[in-house]
């Protein structure tokens, strides 16, 4: 039995497999045990035409003062969208009390992609997600948000040595290991990374597939997160995280309403190859 106990802080979607609502059944189905902290409830994705933010920055609040209170340990805590400027600082706050004591912190820094920050994210969550990056065990931006984070220029494609410099500077906000989504190097789409365990670092390349879906980020960084937890490498962690959403995407293109992400507990046979 896997005894290893995780905390999944993210939104709750109710309508559509997104942030929590992908998550848990993927890392549910890989043995662990969960607990979640909801940052908002979320009435459906943000793809459709109409939803609705419930805000839950008071409930973040309580619940992290009782369980502390309480003595509750977990092993690893993973971060995704977070709401408000406030329950940033609360969860930054929370996550690097816990790295001081040794608990294993993944950052997913949620807040941009395509060259800008989502709608209604405010320019002073940049430097908030710096904060959050600085005691992260393993950081997951995308290539927006990495640029965003390091003050480096966008560009429609980077070379192999920008894709180095720019995993490094990440890496010098305080992140001990790096993975970069949605890069273009040297005319190929390519996740890059380090890893601080092994000291290297790496390019992974990839065939985009003409379809989207909301919700594969959360679902490359919870393959990722059980992966590295169960001691793989992160390249290798990486690789599998990347399969795992290219096989979903693929068995999935003909589905009508994509808004609603991916059927993901209809596919969790997906998570047991490699």
């Amino acid at each position: 039995m896997n005894n290893t106990q995780l905390l999944l802080i993210n939104d709750m979607c109710g309508y559509g497999k997104v942030a929590l609502s992908a998550m848990l059944p993927v890392l549910s189905h890989m043995g662990y045990r969960i607990h979640n902290l909801p940052t908002a409830l979320v009435s459906d994705t943000l793809n459709y035409p109409k939803f609705y933010i419930h805000d839950t920055t008071e409930y973040v609040r309580q619940s992290l003062a009782i369980w502390e209170e309480l003595g509750f340990e977990f092993d690893a805590i993973s971060t995704g969208f977070i709401v408000t400027e406030e329950e940033t600082r609360i969860i930054s706050d929370f996550c690097h009390r816990r790295a001081a004591k040794g608990t294993k912190v993944f950052v997913d820094p949620i807040m941009g992609d395509n060259g800008r920050l989502y709608a209604g994210v405010p320019e002073s969550t940049i430097g908030l997600m710096r904060d959050l990056v600085a005691c992260a065990d393993y950081t997951v931006p995308n290539y927006t948000e990495a640029c965003l984070l390091t003050d480096t220029p966008m560009r429609e494609g980077i070379t192999a040595g920008e894709a180095h410099a720019l995993v490094d500077a990440v890496r010098e906000l305080g992140a001990k290991s790096v993975v970069v989504t949605s890069a273009k190097v040297d005319g190929t789409n390519a996740v890059i990374g380090y890893d601080h365990v092994a000291g290297e670092h790496f390019s992974i390349p990839f065939e985009l597939i003409p379809v989207y879906f909301p919700g594969t980020g959360d679902t490359f960084s919870s393959v990722l997160l059980g992966r590295v937890m169960a001691g793989w490498t992160l390249q290798r962690a990486t690789a599998d995280a990347m399969r795992v959403v290219s096989e979903l995407i693929a068995r999935n293109a003909s589905q009508q309403d994509k808004s609603a992400g991916l059927p993901i507990e209809a596919c969790l046979d997906v998570i047991d190859g490699e």
